[in-house]
């Protein structure tokens, strides 16, 4: 039975101090990184099974996934989520693993996939998969999980520059690529930046009714200064000044989305995203990496959730990264965007207040202790 909300924070941080298993990667490689074992999460005793849609339960595939744990993909009653995986935020993915994990009440029911980015060569690409897999694997060893390779070169002719380098990572515009990425039978999906921590059960999330034709869900905020988000050349543009023309169009954070991935598909909503990606590289009409395309898109068009689901910009503002306080209301998760890390300020020993929520669940192993 998981723990609920901020005040187990203190007891769980006590808890899994205990747990010391490192992944085994020697400082040689692209991942120095030691991280410790997690524990072993189970589900609530009335937690559905998950089976596949003939009724029978299916092996992993040994190519994809890190265990031989015995699910089915296209689950009805598997609880989807989609994260990038790379090394510069790895750190920060195990914690949101861990998060999602301690506080869900069907922790076994949850199959997380990871979208990595593959290299330029297909042996380098396969290594640093490895590594990724490894890593992911050593830490939780009864995580259900699939990686999937994401091509820079789909979309860095796309790219153009913000004003942040690290939102010009291409695999920072994999979430725009979902449902090319995920199994076909994988209808819907809750997407995560690294940088969140959960205090609730994810399940909660996962459960938003779309309504009638909504293809993703996110908390909106409204009184955001949306025009801000686009240049004066779109606003003075008299075609493209329309484009929110009947739109109540609301400014959402995309590092936490519940995706209809097969109205995504019918409605062919990557390209839509890439067609506003090509104005940009011809006209400069917005400057923050893949936010915009889809605010363009989908502003005005969403369901909106719940505030406590992305208490966002802890990391603080894209220039100075300065520490903020939650926003009121209640927590459910927590979202670093923005230009400071949690495990950047700590290891700098010049955290935010709120970095102490986060540090709970930092699973990296002390250098001084990979040796022993």
């Amino acid at each position: 039975m998981p723990k609920q909300g901020l005040p187990s924070l203190l007891v769980f941080s006590l808890y899994i101090s205990s747990f010391t298993l490192s992944a085994t990667f020697s400082t040689t490689t692209n991942l120095p990184q030691q991280f410790k074992e997690a524990p072993e999460f189970y589900n609530s005793p009335n937690c559905p099974s998950i089976i596949n849609n003939h009724g029978t339960e299916t092996e992993d595939d040994d190519n994809n996934n890190n265990n031989n744990d015995i699910i089915s993909i296209c689950s009805e009653e598997a609880v989807h989520v989609a994260m990038t995986l790379d090394a510069t935020y790895l750190r920060g993915s195990m914690a949101a693993i861990l998060s999602v994990l301690h506080h869900s009440f069907c922790p076994q029911n949850i199959i997380f996939h990871f979208i990595t980015s593959a290299a330029s060569s297909a042996s380098a690409s396969a290594n640093a998969s490895s590594l990724l897999r490894a890593t992911v694997s050593a830490s939780f060893p009864y995580l259900k999980f699939q990686i999937y390779p994401f091509s820079d070169s789909v979309v860095t002719g796309l790219i153009s520059t913000s004003i942040r380098s690290a939102l010009d990572c291409p695999l920072n515009y994999a979430r725009s690529y979902l449902a090319n990425i995920l199994p076909l039978c994988v209808r819907k999906v809750v997407y995560l930046d690294s940088d969140v921590v959960l205090v609730d059960d994810i399940a909660k999330l996962a459960a938003t009714p779309l309504g009638g034709d909504a293809v993703l869900a996110a908390p909106e905020y409204c009184e955001a200064n949306f025009t801000a988000y686009f240049t004066p050349a779109f606003w003075s543009n008299p075609s493209l000044s329309l484009t929110f023309a009947n739109r109540k169009a609301c400014y959402f954070n995309t590092g936490v989305m519940v995706i209809d991935l097969d109205r995504w598909r019918a409605g062919d909503y990557t390209t839509k995203i890439e067609e506003w990606m090509e104005l940009q590289k011809r006209m400069r009409i917005y400057d923050l990496g893949s936010l915009p395309p889809f605010l363009l898109v989908f502003a005005g068009n969403i369901v909106p959730v719940d505030h406590s689901w992305n208490q966002h910009g802890l990391g603080g503002d894209n220039f100075r990264g300065l520490c903020r306080n939650l926003h009121p209301g209640p927590v459910s998760l927590l979202h670093w965007s923005g230009k400071g890390k949690p495990w950047a300020r700590l290891d700098a020993s010049r955290p935010c207040p709120l970095d102490a929520l986060w540090a709970p669940y930092d699973l990296l192993k002390p250098p001084f202790s990979f040796d022993s």
